[in-house]
């Protein structure tokens, strides 16, 4: 064994296992809990350093790797979930995670295993390939198989406010464009000065070019996020709604006990009581009643005496039964609007259900996995999106799941809601990141249409945002707590609500011009036969950099 062995040892367990790692380690600490969101800024840079001029099978690996660490260390809160109101075995619940976090981290698998075949030869659009390459993959993870957009690279900054504005014209995948890119600049930079400190290493040119369009970029959507955050340029003040949040702090483990159902409507009425004289609007959260409204009904006009008494419209979730035409039933999730005088106005029933927690999907092939549902029913999904007519204006309402699809969203606005409000059970998620993780998106939400939102948490978060991404008011997680606050309405519309994900169809289209580009030079397909990716005609003083 030679004198050089161990350090070619160490250099490669550096690059192949170590630096993606590091990436994904860092992803995990821009997230909530930890907060840490400047460092998305750099958290791609070690995994784009390790995949240079690897094959595409090794880069592939290295990035599921990254992957895997990203979304065992944001997607960690499933195995309580699982465990501990889902009644499955630790040891199971642990694998359903992995399995979880190993198929999104296939994602970047692909956005590693792509970029290192897509070839330029002046490599002025690597930057600008990396970042459309990771949108166009996000919104894929967002769609596939009912969609789980999940801790998109974006949300990371939905503390840094001037930066987010642009998410009114791109959503929340403009944000994860622009982290891509500088990830893309600081790692090809990283190269530009290891090539001038390492002795006999191939000179790295400056890409100037980009870095000079890449600045400026940036400092037009800072720009433009502060222009965006002037009260001068927010003509959002037209109107205002005052609304009452009720979190009831209902265990899960004891929400649907008979012998515990008159505690649990007492505690609804006394946190009521609390916010009703000085609100416009009162609402509880997702699947608040004990009982199914429409069917019971000596707890259905108790409510509806309540509401009268106190004169203020109630806004709640409880689940429905309808009937099918064939005579069966079908289980929904829904939300009821009441007027003050106790009549019932409308009716939203949830669209987009959670697999394997409100139904299981190809039941017919996967009817192993009944018993990882017990305890919960299999839902239905309601006919659409469709707004209600609520105190000030149209209300626009998501139940839990559904507030992290921004297309979803985006269709309540479209048809006309001046105001969202978003009602959740968090409490699966337990004393995890995930309520916190949950929560941030929804000030993308708020952003990306310009309407504020109120958000009414079983265990919390609880809380209102307004059209620009400030979060007022929040409550702490498991407590009770009764929450009012104003909501300012009359807003503009925007980009992105008339035209939806018109941004990332263009990433899209980058991203497949690049790659027939390469494909017609021969690199991509020679990549994808296990060679590395080099350009005969690139001259050797410039060695082909995948980003």
């Amino acid at each position: 064994m030679g004198y050089g062995t161990p350090t070619r040892m160490v250099h490669r367990f550096i690059h192949l296992l170590l630096l993606p790692v590091v990436s994904g380690t860092l992803l995990v600490l821009s997230f909530p809990t930890y907060d840490l969101d400047f460092l998305a800024w750099i958290a791609l840079v070690p995994l784009l350093i390790a995949i240079r001029e690897k094959p595409w099978k090794t880069a592939f690996g290295q990035g599921w790797l990254a992957g895997l660490v990203f979304f065992v260390g944001t997607l960690s809160w499933v195995i309580n979930a699982m465990h501990q109101y889902g009644q499955i075995p630790l040891p199971v619940s642990f694998l359903i995670m992995l399995l979880l976090a190993g198929y999104c981290a296939l994602f970047v698998a692909l956005f590693a295993a792509i970029l290192v075949a897509l070839t330029d030869a002046r490599g002025l659009l690597r930057p600008w390939t990396a970042a459309a390459l990771w949108v166009t993959l996000e919104w894929l993870r967002g769609h596939l198989f009912s969609g789980f957009p999940w801790a998109l690279l974006g949300y990371s900054q939905y503390h840094a406010l001037s930066v987010i504005q642009i998410a009114d014209v791109t959503g929340v995948y403009g944000i994860s464009f622009l982290l891509v890119l500088v990830n893309a600049l600081v790692a090809r930079l990283a190269e530009v000065l290891g090539s001038r400190v390492w002795r006999g290493a191939q000179p790295v040119p400056v890409p100037w070019v980009t870095v000079v369009v890449a600045a400026a970029l940036f400092a037009f959507v800072v720009d433009y996020g502060y222009w965006r955050l002037d009260p001068r340029n927010n003509p959002a003040n037209e109107h205002s709604l005052h609304i009452g949040l009720v979190q009831p702090n209902v265990d899960q483990a004891q929400k649907w006990d008979v012998a515990l159902r008159r505690q649990t409507i007492d505690r609804y009425k006394k946190l009521t009581a609390q916010v009703v004289q000085e609100v416009d609007l009162v609402v509880w959260p997702e699947a608040a009643t004990p009982f199914f409204f429409d069917a019971e009904t000596d707890y259905r006009e108790e409510m509806l005496r309540f509401v009268r008494e106190r004169g203020v419209p109630l806004l709640f979730g409880s689940p429905a039964m309808d009937s099918r035409t064939d005579g069966g039933q079908r289980l929904l999730n829904s939300a009821y609007l009441v007027s003050g005088t106790g009549m019932v106005l409308d009716r939203y029933d949830k669209v987009h259900l959670v697999p394997f927690g409100e139904y299981v999907p190809l039941k017919p092939i996967l009817f192993f996995l009944n018993k990882l549902v017990v305890g919960l029913g299999d839902f239905v999904p309601g006919s659409g999106p469709r707004v209600m007519s609520g105190p000030s204006g149209h209300l626009g309402l998501v139940i839990c799941f559904e507030v992290i699809f921004p297309d979803l969203v985006r269709q309540f606005v479209d048809q006309g809601a001046d105001y969202m409000v978003t009602i959740t059970n968090d409490a699966w998620f337990g004393r995890t990141s995930a309520p916190y993780q949950h929560f941030a998106m929804v000030v993308f939400r708020a952003v990306e249409n310009r309407v504020p939102f109120a958000r009414a948490a079983n265990t919390g978060i609880s809380g209102f945002i307004d059209a620009e991404g400030h979060i007022l008011r929040t409550t702490d997680l498991f407590v009770e707590s009764a929450l009012s606050g104003e909501v300012r309405i009359g807003g503009t519309r925007t980009i992105y609500t008339a035209y939806g994900d018109l941004f990332t169809v263009g990433c899209a289209i980058l991203t497949l011009l690049v790659a027939a580009r390469s494909w017609r030079q021969g690199a991509f397909k020679g990549a994808f036969k296990g060679d590395y990716v080099r350009r005969p005609e690139s001259p050797p003083s410039e060695p082909n950099y995948p980003f």
